[in-house]
């Protein structure tokens, strides 16, 4: 089996030929830019420029040498993009690592920290001094009590996730954008066998509360109901009519397409209950989700979904979702024997294969290599299961680690 017919196995599943792994293929499976810096210096590779394809949180895009050594069966639908130069400008990290960050963003030096701001000179995020993450400041509808959403996909563009997105971002839906993208996945397809993950966007659940701010978005949902309703309405609406441009440039070129994030968990548990989401949220996802499986019949989605969400696998499931990411195992519910006991045959696990809240930055490379290994014995068989770590590899892991991770995996017999 080459990487891609590994990956649509375990979509499928069937057995493949040896465990599938993603790093890097998606904005929840990467390596943060000092855990990756380090790994390089560590394996005495060629030191080489840092293209950071997430800057809100601080993501690297992996480099093929990498790639090829962990074994790593998929790349992301934007890698191309790296190979343009004027997509790209100088940077450097609070430590002065230099860095490659997108050119069209405008970051700016503000006391002892980077401010970001959109086109229209707004200010919607902070990357404060020793913090390695972007925090939005700015939530467009924070306060707004207005019913009326012909304005959203502009509220929505002001969203910082949304302003400052990796490569092929800053491309629009334009006719000209349009060619540079399909140009760009006709290269991307034809220079690996890896299997491509487009992470499309679809947010509903988290969007809202990125958009009024989480506390607001939780309670609109029960005291504004009909409020909720419109604003989703609205979204999936728009998302459609992206989707549809989407599909006509990546549909050929594509294995797999990425939706959310959409957190709807914390460390115990769902943030809304089973029922809520039901009649809430559901819907639209499965008018959008089931938009994505009408335009491409056979396109596999996969869901990003962080947190203790074991309650509502089963909804996630009936709403057509194909694959659930990155499978938090250390929140409340998520053991591993239970998912797959319970859910292994209708839905594929993309992730939970290191934890990376205790194991992957405190253990000893042993500990880490024992800790995979037992969960590979759970997940691997039968199909159904991608190896990820629990989200990103984050700056504190130690390099010997993240070796003694991928070798567990390639090791697995």
């Amino acid at each position: 089996m080459n990487s891609r017919e590994r990956i649509k196995a375990a979509l499928n599943h069937q057995q493949p030929d040896r465990v599938p792994i993603d790093c890097g293929g998606h904005m929840s499976s990467n390596f943060s830019i000092q855990a990756y810096r380090n790994l390089r210096e560590y394996l005495g590779l060629e030191k080489k420029e840092l293209y950071v394809c997430d800057v809100i949180q601080q993501l690297v895009f992996p480099d093929k040498d990498v790639l090829d050594m962990f074994g790593i069966d998929t790349v992301n639908y934007g890698a191309e993009f790296r190979d343009h130069a004027e997509y790209w400008k100088d940077w450097e990290l609070q430590d002065g690592t230099p860095i490659k960050i997108p050119a069209y963003i405008d970051i700016r030096r503000e006391g002892e920290d980077s401010v970001l701001y959109n086109s229209k000179g707004k200010a919607l995020a902070i990357w404060k001094k020793g913090v390695l993450y972007c925090e939005q400041t700015y939530f467009p509808l924070d306060g707004s009590e207005s019913e009326d959403f012909t304005n959203l996909r502009d509220d929505m563009a002001d969203v910082m996730w949304c302003a400052f997105g990796g490569p092929p971002a800053p491309l629009g839906y334009s006719e000209e954008d349009l060619a540079k993208r399909k140009a760009s996945i006709e290269k991307l397809r034809k220079s690996t066998d890896r299997a491509i993950y487009a992470p499309f966007g679809g947010s509903l659940f988290e969007m809202g509360g990125f958009l009024y701010r989480q506390d607001n978005f939780l309670m609109d949902i029960v005291a504004e109901p009909q409020k909720v309703q419109k604003y989703l309405e609205k979204a999936v609406e728009i998302y459609c009519e992206d989707m549809k441009k989407f599909m006509d440039v990546y549909g050929d070129y594509i294995d797999v397409m990425g939706f959310g994030g959409d957190d709807m968990g914390m460390q115990n548990g769902p943030q809304i209950s089973p029922e809520t989401y039901r009649n809430v949220i559901k819907p639209f996802h499965k008018e959008l989700w089931g938009y994505a499986k009408k335009l491409k019949p056979d396109i596999k989605l996969c869901l990003h979904c962080c947190g203790g969400i074991y309650p509502l696998i089963p909804e996630l499931i009936d709403a057509g979702m194909d694959a659930i990411n990155p499978v938090q195992t250390s929140c409340k519910g998520m053991d591993i024997v239970e998912l797959k006991k319970n859910f292994g045959k209708d839905i594929t696990f993309w992730g939970g294969g290191c934890d990376t809240r205790d194991i992957l930055p405190n253990g000893t490379p042993q500990q880490v290599k024992d800790h995979v290994r037992r969960n590979l014995d759970v997940m691997f068989r039968d199909g159904g299961f991608v190896f990820q770590q629990v989200h990103n590899i984050v700056a504190n892991v130690p390099p010997e680690n993240i070796v003694a991770m991928f070798e567990a995996v390639r090791e697995y017999a």
